[in-house]
């Protein structure tokens, strides 16, 4: 591992990649996987509001920017993108961490949690894209949507594929909510090529995954929190997969400042709360 400023960097060999990884901050462990096309830098005005109080480790996915695969045309399942955190885990602590799961990030804690469930002490699941936690014939049709988004990037491309991503996932990006002096996220050719890979690839894996609800319901190990954002439309998928998520494990939806993606768009605020949130995990 390297140190720039305060920041730590590091490669880990994991089968099938290199995952590329950043360490920030002091204190208790915390891991955050991002939704989406984001990478290690996806949430950095986030992690700046948390390092005083947590050891902040954000990292590429595999696939994504500086975490290569050895076969670039085989990405990532679900179970492989956990399997990639438990060992990042097992790198970095031998004590239960702390984990947000944002959107994609949140399924990926949910399959870490099943099979490694003493690795993690509490997962944060804000919106977590899992077809599989809704009733039949409402998972059928946000499926539909997801094969249908593929379909429109494929013919279309990314310009005509964003409007339909932000109406599957209740965001309006031109009457969009910020908090002031947030970092630019200008539309590089690097997050270009991540968003080719996660509609072409991750909407797929999403489709296909599956995690039977009893071993969801049944974990005890891990305290899961299902969480969403205040602002996202009560009738979107990532948004009833977030309620369903809340009724499966009996508790009650905790929610957040912003809407999807509030985690960028709120990132002060957004802290504030995963303070709070993680201060009452025991």
């Amino acid at each position: 591992m390297t140190t720039t400023r305060s920041t730590r960097i590091g490669t880990l060999s994991v089968p099938g990649a290199d995952l590329y990884y950043e360490v920030r901050g002091t204190g208790p462990l915390l891991l955050i996987s991002q939704s989406g096309e984001g990478d290690a830098n996806r949430s950095s005005d986030l992690v700046d509001h948390l390092t005083a109080d947590y050891t902040v480790v954000t990292y590429d996915r595999r696939g994504l920017s500086r975490s290569t695969l050895t076969d670039p045309a085989r990405p990532g399942t679900l179970p492989e993108h956990a399997d990639d955190v438990h060992r990042l885990l097992a790198t970095l602590t031998d004590e239960p961490a702390l984990m947000l799961g944002c959107s994609l990030g949140a399924v990926i804690g949910l399959h870490l949690a099943v099979r490694h469930p003493t690795q993690v002490r509490a997962l944060v699941a804000h919106e977590p894209v899992a077809p599989w936690l809704l009733p039949t014939n409402e998972r059928a049709h946000h499926e539909r949507e997801l094969f249908e988004l593929q379909d429109t990037y494929r013919t279309d491309g990314l310009s005509a594929a964003f409007p339909q991503i932000a109406r599957v996932l209740g965001i309006d990006p031109a009457n969009q909510d910020t908090e002031p002096d947030l970092t630019p996220q200008p539309m590089t050719a690097q997050r270009t090529t991540n968003f080719d890979l996660f509609i072409r690839h991750d909407f797929t894996a999403v489709v296909r995954d599956t995690l039977p609800v009893t071993d969801i319901a049944g974990l005890t190990e891990t305290r899961i929190v299902p969480a969403a954002g205040r602002t996202t439309p009560r009738t979107v998928f990532d948004y009833r997969c977030a309620q369903e998520l809340a009724r499966l494990r009996g508790t009650e939806l905790t929610e957040f400042p912003g809407g999807h993606n509030g985690n960028t768009t709120h990132p002060a605020a957004y802290a504030t709360q995963l303070r709070r949130v993680l201060r009452n995990v025991d």
